[in-house]
């Protein structure tokens, strides 16, 4: 690897989205030299990434920010592994990358969960997150008809921003409850711009119908969606769609984490009040810390680098905010959780591991995620469990029992770089 490949920083960001941003500016503001890498070639995440025509005020005015304080943004580059300590291997441009630090700031966001159940493969079956990011893209969605499903309040901006851009939306189905979904409305007072946002999402979707008890049981098409079975009302009823729009809420992206020896506590990575982790210097702020909204990323995003910076007494002064971001996220976990009937969708044939092709039938037959991998590879293709593994935690009480490098698929003449040659995974 040669000198041009290396860099080093005082304070590394992994991650662009609101909460690295946030704590990339916060650091470099206040003196650090830092450096912020991402997968994608622009930042701002799934949130604020996107057409500069429809970028929120909020979006644009961190980005003027993090330009004035110089942080070097290095994009579309993936860290896929740890080689030595205060050391990160990344590929970019088909070439490997060495980032050294002083500290360490992991904003790694968070994806979609997926449930399967049968026609969950098909074509134009996709996460509402992920087809809102293919319109951002240029995905042409006027006059399509998108059935939106699954769980949570991203449900309702995917369904506002296609209705917006053309799309006809039959029904967004949502698995909550009424009676979870009105608790979960009564919590945001005392929270006006929670309140202003709810108010702005239900004049956008006025023409929409929302079903609440509702969820999809199978989609249908021969070579592409053609329509999607959902329970609404307590009865079955097929809507005809080009698109099925699907996310059960989200998972955090929390690999990275554990494989630098974080400790996590049901499924999110633990830290203190300032941010940091279990490892000394390596801080985490957003998604991976608990599922709280762009709010609650940008406040933990500014701790985070604040105190990475060494200006704790000005960190200290955002942990009231902080605890209420926390306090929504508490209420959000509780009015989204899935219910148990969800575990009932899959038949014998429904595929629950797409990169390598296993059945329900077959991970019936396993006792653990591990089993499950010796015996069926599932979990093993390009994805790494990133689909699977949320699922069969949630239909089998599986959990991974480790994390191995590399976390991406990688080229080998980039595990070539890693001394003594990356472990395979098991």
């Amino acid at each position: 690897m040669d000198s041009g490949s290396r860099k080093q920083f005082e304070v590394l960001v992994v991650g662009g989205g609101p909460a690295g941003i946030a704590a990339a500016v916060s650091a470099a503001e206040h003196g650090a030299q830092v450096g912020i890498v991402d997968d994608n070639l622009n930042l701002g995440g799934q949130i604020w990434r996107g057409d500069a025509r429809y970028r929120v005020p909020e979006s644009a005015a961190w980005e003027e920010r993090l330009q004035r304080a110089g942080v070097t943004v290095l994009p579309g580059m993936r860290v896929f592994h740890q080689p030595g300590a205060r050391m990160l291997l990344a590929e970019r441009d088909g070439a490997t990358r060495e980032l050294s630090y002083g500290k360490l700031i992991l904003a790694t966001g968070a994806r979609e969960r997926f449930l399967a159940f049968p026609g969950w493969t098909l074509p134009d079956v996709m996460g509402a997150g992920g087809l809102q990011a293919m319109v951002k893209s240029g995905l042409p969605i006027r006059g399509k008809r998108v059935v939106v499903a699954g769980t949570g309040p991203l449900l309702l901006a995917v369904a506002a921003y296609l209705h917006k851009h053309g799309a006809e939306i039959p029904v967004i189905c949502e698995q909550a409850s009424w009676g979870r979904l009105a608790g979960f409305a009564a919590g945001l007072i005392g929270s006006p711009a929670k309140i202003a946002q709810a108010l702005q999402l239900k004049r956008d979707l006025s023409e929409i119908p929302l079903s609440a008890n509702s969820w999809p049981v199978a989609a249908h098409g021969s070579e592409r969606v053609e329509s999607v079975t959902v329970v609404r009302g307590g009865k079955l009823e097929t809507i005809t769609c080009d698109y099925l729009a699907c996310g059960f809420h989200l998972v955090p992206n929390t690999e990275l984490a554990i494989l630098l020896g974080c400790t996590t506590r049901s499924g999110y990575v633990s830290v203190d009040e300032n941010q940091q982790t279990s490892v000394a210097d390596v801080y985490c702020a957003g998604e991976p810390t608990g599922i709280a909204g762009i709010d609650g990323s940008l406040v933990e995003g500014q701790i985070a680098g604040l105190s990475a910076s060494g200006r704790a007494v000005e960190a200290k002064a955002l942990l009231s905010e902080r605890q209420k971001t926390r306090r929504f996220a508490a209420r959000m976990e509780r009015a989204f959780r899935l219910r148990q009937e969800l575990k009932g969708l899959p038949d014998a044939e429904t595929v629950i591991c797409r990169c390598e092709d296993v059945r329900y039938s077959r991970l019936q037959q396993c006792g653990s995620w591990r089993a499950a991998k010796l015996h069926t590879r599932c979990g093993m293709g390009p994805c790494q469990g990133r689909v699977c593994g949320p699922a069969t935690q949630f239909l089998f009480g599986w959990t991974p029992e480790s994390v191995r490098p590399p976390i991406f698929p990688a080229r080998v003449e980039s595990l070539a770089c890693i001394p003594g040659g990356a472990k395979p995974q098991t």
